[in-house]
């Protein structure tokens, strides 16, 4: 009897050991492009990431369990993205994120949706990743349609201070990407609604392309708004080309995602002067903490965020959350803790999922408006109010 006794101590020691050392870290999977066309947001995710992990593990992880994040490459790539979902699917992570462009994270999305797996959005904004939807796909960032909405939010304050029509009509060139079709197709509904007329839209190759012959068309239609949606190389590109072909626009805007971007006033020099752009957090957004974090990422990165790093810390910091409150590690019940989510005051904004306007399981956060005034950004309008003032181009007067 003592002999089993013995035996049966000994094997719940070893049980009991086992589980504290499973318990010590719980890891989340990451799929972003550290590769690839899309290095420098994957960059920016890694930025992100390591300021969440230095505070949720300060905090005391999961329960007492450190927090690990596995990262998966997608290289910029659909093939490459969904190989890297199958494996930390097989490894049975609790809960997987990801990843930048709308084009890779769209089929990772059906992807967790066909193996019942929770998959966190915290980048990716093509209104189709969450319209209609999925049980088991939850977005933090704003959708696309955010990004026309905030900018038309502009237009309107420009048309209350300075008369009614002053702003009318728009032209808009975009990338024939997912993203960048999403917010052009925002840019139609919402001119439509509140009595803008598109002129002409023209999407081109995400491959690069030589905008001259579009602005010159579009010079000879007299535009009151110059609405583009690119991503880096390709703002750069428009807004040297639109100083060369003297488009005079009385607006130009970015509807992100490259012209939110340091890169954009680097690379575009005095060109950039007067742009507006959509983007989704700034150091100045009320929420708490914003500035600190700033400041934060700024040094983790050598030089200043965008705000695809503020995304990143939310997502960890809302993983956190979540997995603390599961009753298990199951999908099921980590999809019921996403569900209950309920963060009122994060550094990103209250973050919760909710079911709106065709959106599932959608984070209902607003977007911020910049303006680039003396090669810096400038925050003009956040949560529905003007903060800044909105600036005219060179030529406005002259028309």
């Amino acid at each position: 009897m003592k002999r089993v006794f013995v035996a049966l101590l000994v094997g719940c020691l070893a049980l009991l050991t086992a589980t504290a050392t499973a318990q010590e870290t719980v890891k989340i999977g990451v799929i972003t492009s550290l590769t690839g066309r899309f290095a420098e947001f994957g960059e920016q995710h890694k930025a992100g990431i390591q300021a969440a992990l230095e505070d949720v593990n300060a905090a005391g992880g999961v329960n007492g369990a450190a927090v690990e994040v596995v990262f998966e490459d997608d290289i910029s790539e659909v093939n490459a993205a969904l190989t890297a979902g199958e494996k930390l699917v097989n490894q049975g992570l609790p809960l997987v994120m990801g990843a930048y462009s709308s084009g890779i994270t769209n089929p990772l999305a059906q992807y967790f949706t066909r193996q019942q797996r929770p998959f966190l959005v915290f980048t990716s904004s093509d209104d189709a990743i969450t319209r209609p939807g999925s049980d088991w796909i939850f977005r933090i960032n704003q959708p696309s349609y955010a990004y026309a909405q905030v900018l038309f939010d502009v237009f309107d304050a420009i048309n209350a201070e300075r008369g009614a029509g002053t702003l009318k009509t728009v032209v808009t060139v975009h990338g024939n990407g997912a993203f960048e079709s999403a917010v052009a197709d925002a840019v139609d509904v919402i001119a439509a609604e509140r009595g803008y007329t598109v002129l002409q839209r023209q999407d081109y190759d995400q491959a690069g392309a030589d905008f001259r012959p579009i602005l010159n068309r579009f010079k000879t239609l007299n535009p009151d708004i110059l609405f583009m949606v690119s991503y880096a190389a390709d703002s750069v590109a428009l807004m040297r080309q639109v100083q060369e072909v003297g488009l005079d626009a009385k607006v130009f805007a970015g509807g992100a995602a490259g012209f939110a971007l340091p890169g954009f006033i680097e690379g575009s020099g005095p060109a950039a002067d007067y742009v507006f752009t959509a983007t989704m957090w700034t150091k100045d957004v009320p929420y708490p903490g914003a500035q600190d974090l700033n400041a934060r990422l700024s040094a983790i990165l050598g030089r200043t965020p965008s705000y695809h790093a503020a995304q990143a810390y939310a997502a960890v910091i809302t993983a956190v959350d979540v997995l603390k409150r599961a009753a298990s590690f199951s999908p099921a019940d980590v999809r019921a803790a996403l569900l209950a989510t309920n963060m009122p005051d994060t550094v990103y904004g209250p973050i919760r999922f909710e079911d709106y306007q065709g959106y599932k399981n959608q984070a209902p956060l607003p977007a911020v408006a910049e303006q680039v005034v003396n090669g810096d950004f400038v925050t003009v309008y956040v949560n529905g109010q003007v903060v800044g003032d909105l600036l005219e181009t060179p030529s406005w007067n002259a028309r």
